[in-house]
Order: C-alpha cells, then structure tokens, then sequence
C-alpha cells in the first residue's frame, strides 16, 4: 500500500486516524497503531508479515540476551540478520556472480520475491539490539512496543531509518497537540505533493530517455534526461520522506529530517550530511566508526571509506551498477579528503563547488538508473 495510492488517503489513513484519536489512552492508540501498521504491510504480500515479526523476535531476544552475554549474543543476532537480509535481496546476485566466473549455469537462481521495506526494518531492528548492547539504551521488556517501533507504518518501508532512542519516550508518552498534528497534515501533503505532482511527472520523460535504444537521442537530450531523474530521484524519496515525518506528527511522533536540500551542497561530503541523512548516519554509527572511523591513519580512513560506501551501494539493490554508484560517491568521498576538499573551501568562486558537486552527483544517477 503506497501513501498516494487512493485506498491509503481515502480509506485506510482516514479510518486509523479516526480510531486512534477516539482511543482514550496512550496503551490503547498503541493497540490501533500496531493493528494498523500491521494490516498496513501485509496489504501486498501478507506472508511476508511473519518474515518481519521474526525479524523484530530475533532483535528483541538478541538485545536481552546481549545484557548478559555480551558481544557473543550481539554477533549471533547481528549475523542472523545479515543472512535473513543476504537470502532474499542477494541471493540470485551471488548466484549469478559464481555462475560468471564458473562460466556455466551451475547453481539455478530461485524465484525469490523481494519482501517490501525489508532494508529498512532489518537495519532499524538491528539499531536497537546494538543500542541495547553498547549501552545507549536501556533494553524494553515489553515486545509489543519493539514491535511498534519496527512496524510503525509511517516509516517502515521507505524510511527515515528511526532509532530506538529518538523515540522511546514517545512510545509509551507522548501527547497528541493540535497544533502537532496540523503540521503534519501540512508536511504530508507537502510530500504527496513532491510524489504525485512533481516526481511522477518528471519520471515519465527520464524514462523516455533512459529506455531508449543507444543512438535515439542526441548527447543534449541524454544530460536532459540525467538532469530530469536527478530531479525526479529527489521528489520521489524526500517527498515520502516528508510524508513519513507528516504522518508522524500526526500520531505523536517526531521523526529526523532525512533531506535537507542536497543539491545546494558544495562537495560530496556536504552532500552526505544532507542527503539520506538517517542511511547515512546508520552506516556511520554502526559501520564506519567501529571500524575505526579516521582514528587509525589516513590509509585506514580511506579504507573504511571504501567499504561503507560499498555497501551503501550494495544495500540499495543487488546490482554491479548500485556498487559502482556508491563506489564512485566513495572515490570523490576519499579525493576530497585528500586534497579536493581544502582546494574547494579556498575556492572563492562557489558556484564552481556547486557545479561540481552537481556533475559528480548527475553522472552517479546514470549509474544508479541503469538496468545493467
């Protein structure tokens, strides 16, 4: 169920909403939220339901358990994970790259369907069990409010990646404003808007241009059609994003900004801060700073560089062009620190930063779009 689909805005959105505000109780808008979110996802494919559930089990068991065993039963819970995620989005990749190299069709690729938003909840459930593990916080005994915080569906199959802490408290206090929830009626169909009005248009031309045959067009149309999906891109994941937090606030909560106008950005680093934020900031936290972040020498920086983005590329989808999209973000990433970033703070001509950051994030999106 898609937030601009109609049976969302004129059935399903109106109906919990009405329910949840006649509830009289904190416990009871729990109930009619996680009911809801539930419905929600197993809308189109319902046994895919159990899937998350035993996902949200194994981070619930693997956060208690960590309390007392430690790191052991944090790597047990972190690996079950990994492979639940590895099974269906990667499988047939890796199959496909063994038979490459083994030139034959040895290992059959199975009819796998991809579960919806499967990224997003295995990487918001592990959050919390190594939150729990490394202290940040306090373990929840009560597994139908991990469960909520998991399935919440305003976020829970394209984002913002939600942490634990931003909203435990709200969990199990928060109050319902008016004001709140007028402004996430505003923000929502600020972001229905960026979907439906702006997104869904410029997407029918980009792909006139991007499924054409090679030679139908001229180089002029071809950077038309990468201009109109950098755009298009934009609209299409900050507009649910937006819709995400809108609906938050309509129910109490307050989720991060996960966009913060990227394409205004000077380097690809400043990019980063601004683009995807919460992805962005999971890869950071739970990636690239237990590897060591940059305190272990510059080598090492770039290394770790290397490997988050990587797999940044790698979790937007199984494919060689998604690697090289964060491959490529990851080199500008590692020139900038080594001597592209100061020569752009020197730079007194900003708008060359800006053009460059432009060019560097357009020809990204080629890759990012391209089916093979």
């Amino acid at each position: 169920m898609l937030f601009s689909s109609m049976i969302f805005l004129w059935a399903f959105l109106p109906t919990v909403l009405i329910l949840y505000w006649m509830a009289p109780s904190i416990r009871l808008k729990n109930i009619v939220l996680l009911v809801a979110s539930l419905i929600f996802y197993a809308w189109g494919e319902p046994i895919y339901i159990f899937l998350m559930l035993f996902v949200v089990l194994i981070n619930y068991v693997t956060a208690l358990l960590s309390v007392r065993f430690g790191r052991v039963a944090l790597i047990i819970g972190v690996t079950g994970n990994l492979m639940i995620l590895g099974y269906f989005k990667y499988f047939n990749f890796l199959i496909g790259i063994v038979n490459s190299i083994l030139r034959a069709e040895k290992i059959a690729p199975k009819e796998i369907v991809l579960p919806l938003g499967i990224s997003f909840f295995t990487f918001q459930a592990m959050s919390y069990a190594i939150d729990v593990y490394r202290g940040n916080v306090k373990p929840c005994y009560n597994f139908f409010n991990v469960l909520l915080y998991v399935s919440l569906f305003p976020q829970l199959v394209a984002g913002p990646i939600v942490r634990y802490s931003e909203v435990a408290e709200e969990i199990t206090n928060r109050v319902i404003d008016r004001d709140e929830v007028a402004y996430g009626i505003k923000r929502f169909c600020y972001g229905l808007g960026k979907k439906v009005i702006l997104s869904n248009i410029l997407a029918e031309y980009a792909d006139i241009v991007f499924n054409a045959e090679n030679g139908t067009f001229s180089g002029a149309v071809l950077w038309l059609g990468t201009l109109l999906y950098t755009l298009q891109i934009y609209y299409d994941f900050s507009g649910y994003s937006d819709m995400a937090i809108g609906l938050g606030r309509m129910f109490g909560f307050h989720f991060s900004e996960n966009f913060r106008y990227p394409y205004i950005s000077q380097s690809i680093r400043e990019f980063w801060r601004r683009w995807h934020i919460s992805l962005s900031t999971w890869f950071r936290e739970y990636v690239y700073i237990p590897l060591g972040g940059n305190r272990k020498g510059k080598i090492r920086t770039y290394i770790n560089l290397g490997i988050v983005f990587f797999l940044t590329g790698l979790w937007h989808g199984a494919s060689f062009a998604f690697v090289f999209w964060g491959l490529f973000h990851g080199f500008f990433m590692i020139l900038e620190r080594i001597f592209l970033g100061k020569l752009l703070e020197r730079n007194r001509f900003r708008i060359l930063n800006h053009l460059y950051t432009l060019f560097v994030v357009m020809i990204a999106w080629v890759f990012f779009r391209l089916a093979s």
